[in-house]
């Protein structure tokens, strides 16, 4: 028998002892939350912890409709219901079990919220927490489930915790960003020596088309940075331009780019690699060659008909993009800056860039798309 008393002392030391949970039993109202220095006002950051409140399963917790229409019955106004004495009275008129309510302002480079739990039964706070967090009123989300989970002892995840409430860490693991990795589509027209060449009929080392140039690719971004609203990016993208002129000119782009991810502004800049055909020849200035001065001419074109003479350009050989070359790496250098619009889940990123080289620019424009969400 003394065990049989033993066990049952022990669960029931147990239950009063154990964390409250959705399943206490209790039913609760959530009143209005005093803000002060924030951009939310009392009615709706009370809002965000009833609905924070009604996540926690099987925890009854009043429809906000149904608390509106009892206290407009009761002629009680809870715009200014802050104190024990009024949080005691709206619970009764209300018959819950327990009333929820608190406040939250900003101090200096603090935001402060605290929430209290009034318990009618004893006509007294039971519970309360008090936690200050940096000031990101962006994250109030984030916060409140934090302060909601202390009250009703629930585990935190300590990583989103310490990130939020750490002030001498930044807290750019917890900033949301659009990730922007998709599809990319776009122009490019192309100048100088380059742009001439595409010109140029076939047998001239051209391609018989024109300096504008249809592009196709796919970008892929890592965040390796994150302060708040900016962030810092590492971008990889292949693009295939031409195709439409049977160029078929593959490019892939390494940027180092920097975005404020609120506004969608951006800026990058990175090395290019290209595989192209290009050949080496010379251009005849002094019409040796018996054609236009400053022709462009293949090293070998010179042999065919000048066989026992000496090149006198040898020593201004060059290599140049050529339609009857060899297909060879290109380098170069980019610079882009852009925004991204978002419409819901749908973003759309433009981008303009110059990628400068000696024989001529690439000037294009690029817009992409994709569906997906923010990314933690």
């Amino acid at each position: 028998m003394k065990h049989v008393n033993l066990l049952f002392f022990l669960a029931a030391l147990g239950i009063l002892c154990s964390p409250l949970s959705g399943q206490d039993g209790k039913s609760y109202a959530v009143l209005n939350f005093d803000t002060q220095g924030i951009n939310l006002d009392p009615k709706s950051f009370g809002s965000m912890v009833r609905i924070e409140l009604e996540k926690i399963k099987d925890l009854k917790v009043m429809d906000k409709y149904e608390m509106t229409e009892i206290l407009q019955q009761k002629g009680l106004d809870v715009s200014n219901c802050y104190g024990k004495s009024c949080l005691l009275e709206v619970g009764r008129a209300l018959k819950v079990d327990r009333i929820i309510s608190g406040s939250a302002e900003v101090l200096g480079n603090k935001l402060i919220l605290t929430i209290r739990m009034v318990d009618m039964s004893v006509g007294d706070i039971v519970k309360s927490d008090v936690t200050e967090y940096i000031n990101r009123q962006d994250l109030f989300d984030r916060m409140i489930t934090v302060s909601v989970n202390n009250l009703f002892g629930i585990q935190n995840n300590q990583t989103i915790v310490d990130q939020l409430t750490r002030f001498e860490e930044p807290i750019a693991p917890v900033t949301s960003y659009y990730k922007l990795n998709g599809p990319r589509i776009g122009l490019a027209y192309i100048t100088g020596d380059m742009g001439e060449t595409i010109k140029r009929p076939k047998n001239k080392g051209g391609f018989d088309g024109y300096p504008v140039l249809s592009q196709i690719g796919y970008q892929y971004e890592v965040q390796y940075l994150g302060a708040g609203n900016f962030l810092a990016l590492l971008e990889f993208l292949a693009v295939f331009s031409g195709m439409e002129q049977q160029m078929f000119i593959p490019t892939f782009v390494f940027t180092n780019g920097f975005r404020l991810n609120n506004q969608g502004w951006e800026i990058a800049f990175g090395p290019t690699i290209s595989l192209r055909k290009t050949a080496q020849g010379f251009y005849d200035t002094d019409g040796l060659m018996g054609g236009a001065s400053s022709e462009w001419y293949l090293v070998e074109e010179w042999s065919e008909v000048n066989p026992t003479i000496t090149n006198p350009y040898e020593d201004e050989f060059v290599d140049r993009m050529d339609s009857r070359g060899d297909v060879k790496l290109s380098t170069g250098w980019i610079w882009a800056i852009g925004k991204t619009f978002h419409s819901g889940f749908l973003n759309i990123p433009l981008n303009v860039y110059i990628a400068p080289r000696t024989e001529g620019w690439y000037i294009g424009l690029s817009v992409g798309f994709n569906v997906s969400q923010r990314t933690k």
